[in-house]
């Protein structure tokens, strides 16, 4: 097959060549997504008489953004975070049907570092922390208690800090993190602290994006959650506390209303129960997984009908992926 022609490039042909090109790569996939990459991004150029300058401060921002990721902090997270990216791409991939718990950010401190706990483990260190007693289930959409689900759970100190904030911070001695397993009911508790707001890191450049957007770099209170569990869809969401003053201008866009709590108090029966102190702060909260299965048939279905909406008919779904139906 001869390979195509380049030559006389215009502000209205370069987009066409640069997908004649592309166009060679075998696989569909590939070639479908930077199709539609090139052309959003000559469709930006163009529609924003793009300047040599403000191209130059694109690449010097993203080389900004890279240098500063480290082992403890991905920078390109926060920024995909912050543009709301990582919510909609999560949304995209993880679909909810009624009734299931939604997904939400990762965002950029989650790490690999917490250590297996039994169920009732105290995951905070911080003597400074309001104490909260957290108990929960996990259940299938069908209403099932799922035992034996790996929670990984992670959230700040009572100064809004991350463990791997610090800088003597090392990981042999993880804060405010823990990995316990859901018992036979599904059910899994644990000793915490309540959370509080805190500033995602604004020390560099989307710290300094968001300066110049007149944005505020603060989430809202909340505690991190990630279920995995062979044969249900991978859920990462967090809770978060109602009433916070930055629940309704997350910098991250994280915040849904159905992960949106309010707090109890301890019973007497409680505390004795669980070895806490009768009046304190108490979480309650009831997760939903959706199988795999659910996932991908829902999936599939939203991607066909926002083709449709968007008057790409001609697509198909292969490997769980859009690709242009060609047959």
């Amino acid at each position: 097959m001869p390979k195509p022609v380049i030559k006389d490039l215009t502000i209205d042909n370069i987009t066409e060549n640069v997908h004649s090109i592309n166009s060679q790569a075998d696989d569909a996939r590939l070639k479908y997504v930077m199709e539609r990459l090139v052309t959003h991004m000559h469709d930006f150029a163009r529609e924003t008489r793009l300047s040599t300058d403000e191209w130059m401060a694109g690449i010097e921002f993203l080389t900004a953004v890279g240098k500063k990721c480290t082992d403890v902090r991905q920078e390109f997270i926060l920024l995909s975070d912050t543009l709301g990216l990582s919510l909609l791409v999560d949304s995209i991939d993880h679909p909810k049907p009624p009734a299931s718990t939604e997904g939400t950010v990762l965002g950029p401190y989650h790490t690999h570092d917490a250590q297996d706990q039994t169920i009732g483990t105290g995951i905070s260190a911080d003597p400074d922390g309001t104490p909260l007693l957290c108990l929960c289930t996990v259940k299938s959409t069908s209403g099932q208690p799922i035992s034996d689900v790996k929670i990984d759970i992670w959230e700040t100190d009572s100064k809004g800090s991350y463990d791997v904030q610090y800088e003597d911070y090392n990981g042999d001695k993880p804060d405010g993190r823990a990995v316990i397993r859901s018992d036979a009911d599904g059910v899994f508790w644990f000793k915490a602290i309540v959370p509080v707001p805190y500033q995602i890191p604004d020390d560099g450049p989307v710290g300094e994006m968001l300066e110049k957007l007149g944005r505020h770099p603060w989430r809202p209170s909340h505690m991190h959650f990630m279920f995995e569990k062979e044969g249900f869809d991978h859920l990462i969401t967090a809770l978060y506390l109602r009433g916070d003053p930055y629940e309704s201008s997350d910098a991250v866009f994280g915040v849904k209303e159905s992960l949106v709590v309010d707090l109890g108090t301890v019973t007497p029966e409680q505390a004795k129960q669980y070895g806490v102190k009768e009046g304190a702060k108490l979480l309650e909260y009831d997760f939903v997984l959706v199988t795999d299965d659910e996932t991908r048939k829902l999936r599939d279905e939203r991607a066909l009908e926002a083709m449709k909406r968007l008057g790409r008919e001609h697509m198909a779904i292969k490997g769980g992926l859009l690709v242009p139906d060609v047959d």
